[in-house]
């Protein structure tokens, strides 16, 4: 009896300080990432396979612009994913930008991410899934541009647009390792 009443005050400590630990990292109590922090202890960019690292050449083809003419039709460019322990940036060599990403999913060779970036009066948030195939990924990036207001910065229009991806190893970390 005394030992069982030490489990259950220990495992009732454990729950407490990983659930603590759940909340502040999302901000709110979900009781799937709670289940995910107990039984892994890996934040979602650690779960990132290493493939995903290197330097990509990306083709972008317009799929949806929701009537806006201000987003282009097709797109080259260079993205160069790296990681240092639980953070991931993405940086384009051609327009020098660069910004840590917020890994939301993964399941293997998935992964979908977000970034946010404020330009001027307007907010930049892009939402991307990848699909890791070898040397080469597919995937989808949604864009939501949002004007601010200059008055009290409420967000006066919405633009969005959908591109298909395809990226392609230049180089970087092998495949075969995670």
């Amino acid at each position: 009896m005394i030992i069982n009443k030490k489990i259950l005050a220990l495992f009732i400590l454990l729950i407490s300080v990983f659930s603590t630990a759940a909340i502040s990292y999302a901000g709110i109590m979900n009781r799937d990432l709670l289940c995910y922090t107990l039984k892994t202890g890996i934040s979602m960019e650690e779960r990132v396979p290493n493939g995903f690292m290197g330097t990509w050449r990306v083709s972008s083809k317009l799929i949806d612009n929701g009537g806006s003419p201000i987003f282009k039709q097709t797109g080259i460019d260079l993205w160069n994913l790296s990681r240092t322990g639980s953070v991931i940036n993405l940086s384009n060599p051609f327009t020098g930008a660069s910004a840590s990403i917020t890994v939301k999913y993964v399941d293997g060779s998935t992964i979908r991410f977000t970034k946010r970036g404020n330009y001027d009066n307007k907010i930049l948030t892009d939402t991307v899934e990848l699909n890791l195939d070898g040397e080469r990924f597919t995937g989808i990036n949604t864009l939501t541009l949002e004007t601010l207001s200059d008055v009290n910065k409420s967000v006066i229009k919405t633009e969005t647009a959908k591109y298909s991806l395809v990226g392609e190893k230049i180089s970087g970390m092998s495949i075969m390792g995670k």
